[in-house]
């Protein structure tokens, strides 16, 4: 890949890495116990999606792969209250700002290709 093609495509790469964040954080955050289960594995699960669909980007874009991004970044932020986990508070936050970097990178991707700019859906 060179720089022009990064460059085009570095928000897919950015969302990459949010995935990746999203399945490493309850282990780095200390959210692994017997009471953060949930959290553990709600985290790690979009995570894992996240960047399945980040990769899926990478090979070939498609319009409803960013909504799919959009509604896991959707499902992060309502996730601490409507699984109960607003008492662990780094879990939460953790959640909440992780989903509003992966809903507005989708969003972004959203406006750039239904916009005409940048990479292309097929």
């Amino acid at each position: 890949m060179n720089y022009a093609q990064f460059k085009e495509r570095w928000r897919d790469w950015l969302m990459l890495l949010f995935g990746a964040w999203l399945v490493v954080s309850p282990f780095l955050l200390g959210t692994t116990g017997a009471d953060a289960m949930m959290v553990m594995w709600n985290s790690v699960i979009v995570g894992v999606a996240v960047v399945v669909f980040a990769i899926a980007v990478l090979r070939k874009t498609q319009v409803w792969e960013e909504w799919v991004l959009l509604a896991l970044g959707a499902w992060l932020i309502a996730a601490p209250f409507l699984l109960g986990y607003t008492g662990i508070a780094a879990a939460m936050w953790n959640s909440i700002i992780v989903g509003f970097l992966v809903g507005a990178d989708s969003v972004w991707s959203l406006v750039v290709m239904l916009g005409g700019r940048g990479h292309k859906a097929v």
